[in-house]
């Protein structure tokens, strides 16, 4: 599977002050150490952002996509993978900056025949995050469901053969995309592998908002878990 050609997806909003770094990122990791192609499209959808990300990601991508109104996490990565040609596509959020040249990671294990679906562990995680209620809810959901215990259960860093990830066609569409993803994933039986990374990226934080953002995580994760308890296989 060495030959895989790759498609990253990078959904985004709001992101003017990050994507800029993190797309120059992933151009710099745009082929290997031999000189053969990594990745061979990037594709930024633009969630209805009021500021200038889709500006600031016209340079560096092949493709940038808007949505006119914000529609959701979900809805940005179901836009992106519908439109790439890849045999892996890799989902990549927005603000990881510099960081980004190591998601080349995420891809050996796809190639060498031993993953379907990898998912990046941050090896180092911010002391100013939040309490991990979500992260520890997801994990426990997820658990359960499928009997797969993940350190890195909300990490939209990942990367999932296509013809896999055109077998789930009722994903969320909001924040609840990864758990859901997931799930269905180890269901249908694929290979679920975490690669633990040097990555970073921007913290919400014990603040107002950082717990607003958390709540509406939380209660999109819940959906998500709801829905798969009411079918045995999706």
């Amino acid at each position: 599977m060495s030959g895989l050609s790759v498609s990253i997806v990078v959904p985004a909003w709001n992101e003017e002050r990050s994507i800029g770094a993190t797309l120059e990122a992933l151009h710099r990791i745009r082929a290997d150490a031999g000189g053969a192609p990594l990745w061979s499209e990037l594709i930024v959808v633009d969630d209805g952002s009021d500021d200038r990300t889709a500006e600031e990601a016209a340079p560096w991508a092949t493709v940038v996509v808007e949505h006119d109104r914000r529609m959701g996490k979900g809805a940005a990565m179901r836009t992106g993978w519908s439109r790439a040609k890849g045999d892996v596509v890799l989902f990549a959020d927005a603000d990881l900056e510099h960081s980004a040249v190591y998601l080349a990671g995420l891809l050996d294990p796809i190639r060498s025949g031993e993953a379907d679906m990898t998912i990046a562990r941050f090896s180092a995680p911010a002391a100013n995050g939040g309490f991990g209620l979500v992260k520890t809810f997801a994990r426990g959901g997820i658990y359960r469901l499928t009997g797969l215990r993940l350190e890195a259960p909300l990490s939209g860093q990942r990367a999932i053969r296509s013809e896999l990830l055109g077998r789930m066609n009722r994903l969320p569409e909001g924040f609840g995309i990864e758990v859901g993803m997931t799930i269905d994933a180890a269901r249908m039986g694929f290979r679920i592998a975490e690669v633990p990374l040097p990555l970073s990226h921007r913290e919400t934080g014990r603040t107002v908002r950082g717990f607003v953002h958390r709540g509406g995580q939380l209660l999109a994760i819940g959906r998500t878990m709801l829905s798969r308890l009411r079918r045995t296989a999706p």
